[in-house]
């Protein structure tokens, strides 16, 4: 075997860091671990969910959090039929904007619809928990998404 002149050494990328979430998104995090979602108010009169620290218009701090509905309305979606490891779910679904009842922005999530044929722009969806004793704060504490009626 020939040595080479070429220098090999192991590297290993990572973030060895951990995230602060601030006082909006923590208590956003909160609200999931108890069953509640949360958005921000704007001085425009829009609620942000999931809530930022400012307002994504004008930059100012958002204001008051406010509680909004568990169910709303499908804006866009795309159908992930082969779903990769470490996805929300082990089977296909849908990635979707969610419009929730008193927001004026989407959330992105996933939509356990159980086909493609069963997913609409404009269809109503509401939450699915995970159950109350496996909620730790994130946003996995909504297992999913399903068609209103479905729970």
């Amino acid at each position: 075997m020939v040595e080479s002149d070429v220098l090999r050494s192991p590297h290993v990328i990572e973030y060895t860091y951990t995230r602060s979430v601030g006082p909006v998104i923590g208590a956003f995090f909160t609200g999931l671990r108890d069953g509640k979602i949360l958005g921000a108010t704007t001085a425009g009169g829009t609620v942000v969910v999931p809530p930022t620290e400012y307002d994504p218009i004008t930059a100012e701090d958002v204001g008051e959090l406010v509680e909004v509905g568990q169910s709303g309305v499908v804006t866009t979606w795309a159908w992930a039929q082969r779903p990769l490891k470490g996805q929300p779910l082990d089977r296909p679904f849908a990635w979707a904007l969610i419009r929730l009842d008193g927001a004026g922005t989407a959330l992105l999530h996933v939509v356990d619809a159980g086909g493609p044929d069963h997913m609409a722009t404009g269809m109503r969806v509401t939450v699915r928990w995970r159950p109350a004793g496996e909620r730790i704060g994130a946003m996995a504490d909504i297992a999913c998404f399903v068609p209103e009626g479905d729970r």
